[in-house]
């Protein structure tokens, strides 16, 4: 097979810049002209027309006159904007076509306006959000300086964690001492074979009155003492003398015995017999009742009793002092 020219009398076939070759020159190719002939080789098929030349069941218009470059052409296309143009017809308009309905477009209103979300609403309410909040912290911050400011300025109602709302089992102070009972031994129910004396110097009771004679078997001095404030335990204090050995009694409380005795020692160190050297104090912890309580000193058997007692005295809680 070898390659010639078959004419351009098909579309497939026509080249339409064939005149600007030498092949397309030799077989006669022209360049475009006005008259809506084609161009290219010759015979080619005519396809192209001037713009608003084809009409499908309407009269030809006329072509609007050409104005200089930035000019507005005198003449203005017939029908207005979104009216249909002279120029074209749409193809519901032909012979044997069926009519067809408009659909609006999803997302559009009648009005032409997009119905897609309101950015410019969600806008304004994403900044009343933040102003609202921002407005809030700054309340929050104001009231929050005011209460500090004004708890500055009053007295703490709770305890703190260094502070405790009862008495502490291991220290006592001097109100406790002066608002519990304290008695003189000369002012207590003495037992039998118990007296007062006052020739040892050295006892703090007034007038240094002592009792004596505790030294032997069933001897016994009893305090009923009344105003206690609520019932817990209690210091009892003990002011007396000894000499010599230490010394240790039976203590009841209440009509029930202690579960141990009290220990009269010879902290002082006085020797055997200096009993005006010997005075010093003791203290023992009973669980006493709210009002009135019955507290007893007795010398039983196995017991040794051998002091001289001037003083009772209560303080609250446990303590030493």
């Amino acid at each position: 097979m070898t390659s010639g020219n078959n004419g351009a009398s098909t579309p497939e076939d026509e080249d339409p810049f064939g005149y600007l070759y030498a092949d397309g020159q030799a077989n006669g190719a022209q360049p475009p002209s006005g008259g809506g002939y084609g161009y290219g080789y010759p015979n080619s098929v005519n396809r192209s027309r001037s713009v608003g030349q084809r009409q499908y069941g309407q009269q030809q218009a006329q072509a609007a006159p050409t104005a200089p470059y930035g000019q507005v052409p005198q003449q203005q296309a017939q029908g207005g904007y979104g009216q249909p143009s002279a120029h074209y017809a749409a193809p519901e308009t032909f012979p044997g076509s069926a009519p067809t309905t408009q659909q609006p477009m999803p997302g559009h209103s009648g009005g032409g306006r997009s119905g897609g979300p309101n950015t410019k609403g969600l806008l304004i309410g994403a900044i009343a959000v933040v102003a609202a909040v921002v407005i809030g912290i700054g309340i929050a911050m104001a009231g929050g300086d005011d209460q500090n400011d004004n708890a500055g300025n009053k007295p703490s109602t709770t305890p703190s964690a260094s502070q405790s709302s009862e008495p502490s089992a291991s220290s006592g102070s001097d109100a406790d001492a002066k608002e519990l009972p304290q008695i003189d031994a000369k002012a207590l129910n003495l037992g039998t074979g118990v007296t007062t004396a006052s020739d040892v110097e050295g006892a703090t009771a007034d007038g240094g009155v002592y009792l004596s004679g505790l030294n032997q078997t069933g001897a016994s001095v009893t305090w009923n003492v009344s105003g206690i404030p609520k019932s817990g335990v209690y210091t009892l204090f003990a002011h007396y003398s000894t000499a010599d050995e230490d010394q240790s009694m039976t203590l009841t409380v209440n009509g029930k015995e202690f579960g141990s005795k009290v220990n009269f020692g010879n902290f002082a160190h006085a020797k055997d017999g200096d009993f005006a050297k010997g005075w010093t104090k003791t203290y023992v912890w009973p669980t006493l009742n709210k009002g009135t309580n019955t507290i007893s000193v007795s010398c039983q058997d196995g017991d040794k009793c051998n002091i001289l007692l001037d003083q009772f005295w209560l303080k609250a809680g446990q303590v030493k002092n």
